[in-house]
């Protein structure tokens, strides 16, 4: 594997990875039981959507980058 495809597959699992912790972030409070925690992790909201917008950004990024380096 070349270092440029290693390159443009980490984007992809960056923004893979970053887009699930967005939604688990953003998404957890609803499933967890009543307690300190959950009202911990409902207060983070915008770090969750931060997360989601990065990684959608990083799969959008390779995406890009794949399209117009078509052979």
């Amino acid at each position: 594997m070349s270092r440029n495809a290693k390159k443009e597959a980490d984007l992809a699992w960056k923004g893979g990875l970053c887009c699930v912790i967005g939604l688990a972030v953003l998404l957890g409070p609803q499933f967890m039981p009543p307690s300190g925690m959950r009202d911990t992790i409902a207060q983070s909201a915008i770090v969750g959507w931060f997360a989601l917008v990065l990684g959608l950004a990083f799969i959008g990024h390779f995406l890009w980058r794949r399209r117009t380096n078509r052979p």
